[in-house]
């Protein structure tokens, strides 16, 4: 006989509905799962975060002399003969092309020559010229002396003459005093001839007397007035010699301003000439253009030989061997305030591969450490709100890969202060700028080169 019981059915029946309301195993671990999960999230608000801003730039040179750049032509020309190709490598000093003239003024083959010979000759000429110029210095000097010798001839003259004059004229008067005399003695005379007082005889003596003082008189008076006019004629023939020579010395004077004259103008011409020849002499020197530093030719601007080229065009592009790298990234504006020389930035480089965490810098992975060493002062770019910093490699970091070429796209992140997570997420839902502890101390690097 089977023992079953009534409640055997209701037994079993329980114990099914008591397994199927057991919490399921997956909803435990679910719960475990998120339970966990904010925790860790909370904690993970606590930690640090490095606050960054964020640019985006190029690979370029730190030294502007390194930076690719153009060779252009200093003159226009044909090109003759090309001396490299694109990529090759070259040494300062060498050849990149040789040019053939197109200008007229410049076909004779022999003009550096010829311009040589009317340097030359035109020296002589100044030679020449200043041989006339001493020699009429020698003949002013000779007429000055001799309108020495004759002022003092003619002097003399004129001081005999009027010494000649002086005594004359003492004869002239004493003659006259005499023949005053004499006049007086005759009239009284006269009276007593008149009277019969005298004879006939010694008045016709005191006559012929009179008559001989009165030739005496004009006598003197003739000879003071040729002394009147010998002192007269030597004051003209020292004033004639004055005028004489000085007219000579003028002349010389005129001869010798017009020489010195045409000298200045030879000078000039000559050193105008002597320029031309320089400047030939270098023009000769740039039919052939050269390299102006050790690099790689980049591209080449022009092709083909027979191709003109004006003057300043440019020929090639050449890249500097071993630029020191950096670089060069922009940022929004309202970040550069917050921005200073000496600060850390991460970079990552297009084509290298790379994992960035922003705030975390230290378990970024493909990222490549730099400072920035220049934060522009203005607006370089043209392009309103973004400003220009260049950052080069950190010397404390890993060096920067050799792969890299110039001009590559660059994406970077300057860090700034530690700040908690959650300061972090509040800041960035709100739109503030990232907050500095203390005020950004520009030009650190540059005082420390001071220094």
């Amino acid at each position: 006989m089977l023992n079953v019981s009534k409640y055997s059915g209701k037994m079993e029946q329980s114990s099914i509905l008591f397994k199927t309301l057991k919490t399921p195993n997956t909803g435990k671990m679910l719960a475990k799962v998120l339970l966990i999960t904010t925790f860790a999230f909370f904690i993970m608000l606590f930690l640090p975060w490095q606050q960054n801003i964020r640019g985006t730039g190029a690979l370029t040179a730190l030294s502007p002399s390194e930076r690719p750049q153009f060779v252009e032509s200093a003159i226009a020309g044909r090109i003759a003969e090309w001396k490299v190709r694109e990529g090759q490598f070259v040494n300062a000093g060498d050849t990149i092309l040789v040019l053939t003239e197109i200008k007229e003024k410049y076909f004779d083959p022999l003009l550096l020559e010829r311009t040589r010979e009317q340097i030359e000759a035109k020296r002589q000429g100044i030679i020449a010229k200043k041989a006339k110029e001493k020699a009429l210095e020698e003949q002013e000097k000779a007429l000055r002396e001799l309108l020495v010798a004759k002022s003092e001839q003619a002097v003399n003259y004129l001081e005999q003459a009027e010494f000649k004059l002086t005594t004359d004229s003492v004869d002239y008067v004493a003659e006259q005093i005499r023949f005053k005399n004499q006049e007086d003695i005759f009239a009284r005379n006269q009276q007593l001839y008149e009277a019969g007082n005298i004879d006939l005889t010694k008045f016709q003596e005191l006559d012929s007397k009179l008559q001989e003082l009165t030739m005496k008189v004009m006598s003197a008076k003739n000879t003071y007035l040729q002394s009147q006019l010998s002192v007269t004629n030597a004051q003209i023939e020292l004033n004639a010699v004055v005028s004489e020579y000085q007219e000579k010395i003028s002349k010389v004077l005129s001869d010798l301003n017009n020489t010195r004259s045409e000298i200045f103008d030879a000078e000039g011409a000559l050193t105008k000439q002597e320029n031309e020849l320089a400047n030939l002499t270098i023009r000769n020197d740039q039919y052939q253009l050269i390299v102006p530093q050790s690099g790689y030719i980049i591209k080449a601007l022009k092709a083909g030989v027979g191709e003109t080229i004006k003057e300043g065009e440019a020929v090639v592009e050449i890249l500097a061997e071993n630029p020191s790298l950096a670089v060069e990234m922009y940022v929004r504006a309202m970040d550069v305030p917050l921005i200073a020389t000496g600060r850390k930035v991460r970079i990552e480089f297009d084509g290298w591969p790379a994992l960035q965490f922003s705030g975390w810098p230290s378990v970024s992975v493909g990222t490549f450490g730099g400072v920035v060493q220049v934060v522009d002062r203005a607006d370089t770019r043209g392009k309103k709100g973004e400003f220009r910093i260049l950052v080069t490699p950190d010397p404390e970091d890993e060096p920067w890969p050799e792969q890299l070429r110039m001009g590559s796209g660059t994406k970077g992140w300057v860090m700034l202060d530690n700040v908690a997570v959650w300061y972090e997420i509040w800041r960035q839902l709100n739109g503030f700028p990232p907050s500095l502890y203390e005020a950004p101390q520009q030009d650190v690097l540059e005082k420390e080169d001071e220094k």
